[in-house]
């Protein structure tokens, strides 16, 4: 019989089948080559997929019990060094019952902790750092349809090699109508942009503080649905912006998601839910 892994498909950010930003999680009993787990992401054509090799249990940095994990993510053409919503979804599948776990990633140990059906993520703090927008990128974004350029434009420090960038607008509705060249964005300009404006009032539910979308072509990934990594800059900037700490922020994508945030110092802790969509088999190559 050919070898297998367990797969599961999770909508992180989700409070309802078919909205969040959906991952893969792959549980591994040991690690793998790495082209095979470039050739699964590829395979599963999802944003991310998390890969979980199990480490053993000990203390949290808090001193509380804790399940330890090596996680790694991959899109469907590249390995990212940080990433939000499969850390939630691998979370969601090891933390079944509750408790905390501590991932080992490229980005140091990053700890969940899922209390009931909401999970809460201690990531770094990323601040943006204010500049000229790199010629081309402003075009590439569309604002000439929209009728206005970005009121601030920040650079970002990049976490694998793309040029990642914020823009900041004045209405909720110039973002939720950007329509970027994102083929441009990655092939000429191997740029991953976020966008974001003060929340708007209008739609189902309570108003957020903050939305944005993010576009990250450079990496593969034309628009994420809802992404917790970038809500590690989101969170610093319209905490500084706002002058409160705790933030609820909503990505407005086609499927659309809500993150929770608080900055505490340099760190920033992002909450959400799930919804499990699938359970399966990966058949390997024997």
């Amino acid at each position: 019989m050919r070898p297998s892994l367990p797969l599961y498909q999770i909508d992180a950010f989700a409070d309802r089948p078919f909205t969040g930003n959906p991952a893969a999680v792959v549980l591994l009993d040991a690690r793998l080559d790495d082209a095979l787990l470039q050739a699964i992401a590829a395979e599963n054509n999802l944003s991310e997929t998390a890969f979980v090799v199990p480490e053993g249990e000990g203390p949290s940095e808090s001193g509380a019990p804790a399940k330890r994990y090596h996680l790694r993510w991959f899109t469907p053409t590249l390995e990212v060094a940080l990433c939000g919503h499969a850390t939630l979804a691998a979370a969601w599948v090891l933390l079944e019952s509750g408790g905390t776990a501590d991932f080992r990633t490229q980005s140091g140990v990053l700890t969940v902790t899922r209390d009931g059906d909401r999970l809460t993520m201690d990531f770094p703090s990323i601040s943006p750092v204010a500049c000229d927008p790199p010629d081309g990128l402003l075009d590439a974004l569309g604002v000439d349809a929209l009728g206005a350029a970005p009121d601030a434009f920040f650079s970002i420090r990049s976490v694998h090699g793309a040029n990642y960038s914020m823009a900041v607008f004045a209405d909720a509705a110039q973002v939720a109508a950007m329509a970027p060249n994102t083929a441009r964005l990655g092939r000429e300009l191997n740029a991953n942009v976020i966008v974001t404006a003060p929340g708007t009032t209008t739609g189902p539910g309570p108003s957020p503080d903050f939305v944005s979308r993010f576009f990250a072509p450079a990496s593969g990934v034309p628009e994420d649905p809802v992404t917790g990594s970038a809500h590690c800059t989101l969170t610093p900037y319209w905490a500084a912006r706002l002058g409160k700490t705790t933030l609820h922020g909503r990505q407005i994508s086609r499927r659309g998601g809500d993150v929770f945030c608080e900055l505490v110092g340099e760190r920033v802790r992002l909450s959400g839910t799930c919804v499990q969509y699938l359970e399966g088999r990966i058949w390997l190559p024997a």
